[in-house]
């Protein structure tokens, strides 16, 4: 596997024969369905969050903040960290759970891994359906954390490893759009059960998270395990045979040897973990932190959270708050769409750098409306503006949609070597939930002192990360995972100083001969 100093390759051409067979489109989509739970996850949390009867049950100095105007500060009616803590707390815990989902991934496989997290979904949904006081609230968020945790480990390596090269960035962001599906679902349950009187439709928004939790609990039961997985543990034939039944082809001996190489180089890895900080690992790891962290810092999941919320702020009333976050859940599930079919096509850094320019002009704009038209204890947001900021919002979520949602996970899931994958996906996803948990805790004091400046603060950052994605981040695109050292960091203008000099010498079979590099 190249990036760990070993490049094996098909014999003289990047792409190895594949077809793309109905159990692959079928394994993709249930594994996805992992993107799904975490998608109603961030949805369901912002929606129940502006229910009053929520409120009031749970968090009542803020029922009562919003139920007297002029009490407190537009921008500071939410602003109570019992209440972020309930959001927070779940990407505290996957966090925490992404550890030992590493150790999962490896040892017992994508598969399991999944399984594992479908049950701590269901056991999460439980709590939180049944929930009489904070602390059980906040325990069903814990047990939905974990399985976050375990199911962002295990579902975009899964993908990555199972889709043939030509598609994989494609299956790769199914992932993604169930996550856009989730929130969108979410949205429009709130929608529906903030109308459902006698106080209880929040347990409803709740609840029906088991809809996503048994499909991914079962989809884990169906699917098979990647072969990368099995060869990894030694079960060699079983890995040859699944090749087989996911490329559609008898002939899979080029990229079954390739695998099996892989594995024999990840072997001799004793600990992942330590080899991640090696120089030659340094490209990918430096990139995968780093898209984590500007993925958080676009804002996406401050509005994404709280969208009800915010739009409550602004000066929306109840249901066209909800109704405005149902509109930018439906923009956000089409604009990931728009990133499956052209990500194969025009390329990772093009869809990144046309979203960056987008997503900075839309929050500069919105900022000035709003520090024009939103004062603290006034609310002259007029119709016409109320549309243009739902407008201008719907402009930066489809520009996030279509590149650094999607394009944060499949570019590291894609650029780990073997040896390193399961810690490099574990640290990537690590960093994305302590800077979740860090936004989702921090956003309502944010939004309470920063005012309308919070959108220039993450205008800001879009800015350096576009600049980042300018110089720092290659093209993958069409690069089989096996040839990203040779064909990707090795040909980096700033990259290429930390690979290993010597580049493999392959045989007939597209195998390495000397095995792999120095410092392995």
């Amino acid at each position: 596997m190249a990036g760990g100093g070993l490049a094996v390759a098909a014999p003289g051409a990047s792409q190895f024969e594949a077809k793309i067979t109905p159990i692959v489109i079928i394994s993709c989509i249930m594994a996805a369905t992992g993107g799904l739970m975490f998608g109603y996850d961030v949805g369901v949390s912002g929606g129940v969050t502006s229910m009053p009867h929520f409120l009031k049950k749970f968090f009542p100095v803020v029922y009562r903040k919003t139920q007297q105007p002029g009490l407190d500060s537009n921008y500071c009616k939410y602003d109570n960290q019992g209440l972020q803590l309930f959001t927070s707390s779940l990407y505290l815990a996957g966090l925490t759970a992404t550890f030992f989902a590493s150790y999962t991934t490896r040892r017992l496989g994508r598969r399991l891994t999944m399984l594992i997290a479908g049950i701590f979904f269901i056991l999460g949904v439980t709590f939180n359906t049944a929930a009489q006081d904070l602390a059980m609230l906040i325990v069903g968020r814990i047990l939905l954390g974990c399985g976050v945790g375990f199911a962002n480990q295990a579902v975009p390596l899964f993908l990555s490893e199972i889709a043939p090269t030509r598609i994989r960035g494609g299956l790769n962001i199914l992932f993604q759009l169930n996550v856009t599906i989730g929130i969108l679902f979410a949205n429009l349950v709130n929608y529906g059960t903030n109308k459902i009187k006698g106080g209880w439709g929040w347990r409803l928004s709740l609840g029906l998270a088991g809809i996503p939790a048994g499909l991914l609990t079962i989809g884990a039961l169906m699917v098979v395990d990647t072969p990368n997985s099995l060869i990894e543990r030694g079960r060699h034939e079983e890995g040859k045979a699944v090749l087989q039944k996911i490329r559609g082809i008898d002939n899979v001996e080029p990229e079954y040897l390739e695998l099996v190489e892989a594995s024999r180089v990840a072997k001799e890895v004793k600990h992942p973990f330590r080899n991640l900080l090696k120089r030659r690992n340094r490209p990918q790891l430096v990139i995968a932190m780093s898209l984590q962290l500007f993925q958080q810092c676009t804002g996406i999941n401050a509005i994404m959270f709280y969208a009800p919320v915010l739009f409550n702020t602004v000066g929306f009333g109840g249901d066209a708050s909800l109704y405005s976050a149902v509109i930018v859940g439906a923009v956000n599930v089409l604009s990931t769409c728009v990133s499956i079919y052209s990500v194969d096509k025009v390329g990772r850094r093009m869809l990144l750098l046309e979203a960056g320019v987008q997503m900075f002009l839309s929050q500069t704009a919105i900022a000035i409306i709003l520090g024009i038209k939103v004062k603290d204890h006034s609310e002259n947001l007029s119709h016409s503006f109320s549309i243009f900021v739902v407008i201008l919002v719907c402009t930066f979520i489809s520009a996030f949609a279509w590149s650094w949602g999607p394009l944060g996970w499949l570019i590291p899931s894609e650029t780990f070597p073997l040896e390193t994958r399961s810690a490099g996906q574990s640290v990537t996803v690590c960093v994305n939930l302590l800077f979740t948990f860090v936004i989702a805790q921090a956003f309502l004091s944010m939004l309470c002192h920063f005012k309308f400046g919070i959108f220039l603060f993450f205008s800001g950052w879009v800015l350096i990360m576009s600049l980042f994605v300018l110089l720092l981040v290659p093209e993958t695109k069409n690069v089989p995972i096996e040839e990203m050292t040779e064909k990707v960091w090795m040909q980096h203008w700033f990259w290429k100083r930390f690979m290993d000099d010597k580049i493999p010498v392959k045989n007939g079979n597209g195998a390495s001969l000397n095995g792999h590099n120095n410092g392995l």
